[in-house]
């Protein structure tokens, strides 16, 4: 009985826990302007995926406007470069086969070209004429909607400058006009790299960000930034940013990438099957609504609601105020670790842990200790907290264990570094001979073969 009474509590408490702190939206949320946020579509001559997800996303985001009985357009689709892949004509002619194909009348298309993916092929010149004369969009734009202003910038034209000097002048000009017309209005910003030191992915560390924009953006409060480039998951509690100005990390369509301890641009093995990407709404009062999709399940991520940001008081998604606000992730009562030996080391398997504070479990460390309890080995995983797949149970290795006793132990991490308390077991890895390691070294192998084809299957 006091086991049963446990596992309801425990699930209990699971449930509520699943329900991210951040996303509670008011019911009473009106909009009067929704538009997509994404980035880095990277659409390809040989194959369609990106193209299908592009129309997905499309797909997505006007289901959500269908059924808003107070406000059920759709604005805008805002793509923040790396349309392509390899920057030929080709790839441009499909990325917007694939966009106005699935764009409804009412919508605007607003998307800049990026230096690297979008420039591999011709030059920046050539580049932005070619793609003017497919959507009818100037390379930086400044556009008003519903009252909302939005402003974007391609790399500059000249192929030796990334964004020049005469870009940088008039993104000024553009941002005061847009203040001196409302002041008290949100002022949307989109180029392809993220503003150094700001999202996950910008530090100067991670190497994803620029620092071209930050003096002029740190002047306009009304400013919220959407960037791309590094690929780092849109759900990442990091990827909301608030300083002077407000930054938002699109994530991308295709692949994501992280920063884990020391491993800069860590690709895990289902990198490629995942597409992101924002819903944002506005209303009359300057308030914005943020919804985090995974595309290819069309499932919710992350929600976030943002006090009218052109307010500077207006700031809870400061790094600090966030980092305050977490609070370490939790094991139930009743997790417990099986471990495998391996040749070598041994797999372990614990119960996923759930979060305490809305925030995702963005990582597992796993370690062993010896019998004076001295740790000698660790390693960690990355759970798939960017993706919409429910993992009940987590799995992580250790390796060059030699023969003994020892503690093994694994803690579930959050964004900020907080982690769970540990859950514990010891072992006795026995030091088999090498034709009993032989047959572990099978059956292991045998082992991941069988989750492989799970997983494509």
């Amino acid at each position: 009985m006091k086991k049963a009474i446990s596992l309801f509590l425990a699930l209990l408490i699971a449930a509520l826990c699943a329900v991210p702190a951040f996303a509670a939206a008011d019911e009473g949320f009106t909009p009067v302007l929704r538009f997509i946020a994404s980035s880095d579509t990277h659409v390809r001559d040989d194959n369609d995926v990106n193209m299908q997800r592009i129309s997905k996303m499309l797909e997505l985001a006007y289901d959500e406007a269908d059924a808003d009985s107070n406000y059920t357009q759709l604005d805008a689709i805002l793509v923040a470069g790396d349309l392509t892949n390899d920057g030929t004509k080709t790839e441009f002619d499909r990325f917007w086969s694939a966009v106005s194909g699935s764009m409804r009348e009412g919508t605007q298309f607003l998307g800049v070209a990026a230096k690297n993916h979008d420039g591999y092929e011709m030059k920046r010149k050539e580049v932005h004429a070619y793609y003017t004369s497919l959507t009818g969009n100037s390379a930086d734009f400044h556009t008003v909607i519903n009252g909302y202003p939005f402003i974007g910038l391609s790399a500059s034209d000249n192929d030796s400058v990334h964004y020049d000097a005469e870009q940088l002048i008039w993104l000024k000009k553009q941002l005061d006009a847009a203040v001196a017309d409302n002041p008290d209005r949100p002022v949307f910003v989109t180029h392809h790299e993220h503003v150094r030191n700001t999202v996950y992915g910008s530090s100067t560390y991670d190497g994803w960000g620029v620092p071209y924009f930050t003096a002029i953006l740190n002047q306009y409060p009304q400013v919220v930034d959407f960037s791309g480039h590094s690929h780092y998951p849109l759900n990442d509690p990091r990827s909301v940013w608030q300083g002077k100005f407000t930054a938002i990390g699109t994530g991308a369509i295709y692949y994501s990438e992280f920063t884990i301890d020391d491993f800069r641009a860590y690709d895990p093995a289902d990198c490629f099957d995942t597409a992101t990407c924002w819903i944002v709404e506005a209303n009359a009062a300057g308030d914005l609504h943020l919804r985090g999709y995974d595309v290819n399940e069309s499932a919710l991520l992350c929600e976030y609601t943002l006090k009218n940001p052109a307010d500077p008081a207006n700031r809870e998604y400061t790094p600090a105020k966030r980092e305050a606000a977490s609070k370490a992730p939790a094991f139930d009562e009743s997790a417990a670790l099986q471990v495998t030996p391996t040749y070598g080391g041994c797999t372990v398997s614990v119960p996923a842990a759930h979060s305490t504070d809305g925030m995702p479990v963005v990582l597992y460390r796993v370690y062993a200790k010896n019998q004076y309890g001295v740790k000698v080995m660790s390693n960690w995983t990355l759970p798939k907290y960017y993706r919409a797949i429910d993992e009940p149970e987590i799995e992580l290795t250790l390796e060059d264990l030699g023969a003994g006793a020892y503690t093994i132990g694994v803690v579930a991490e959050n964004a900020y570094g907080m982690q769970s308390a540990p859950v514990e077991t010891g072992v006795t890895l026995d030091g088999k001979g090498p034709f009993a390691a032989f047959f572990l070294w099978i059956g292991s192998w045998f082992k991941h073969i069988i989750n492989y084809i799970k997983n494509i299957f």
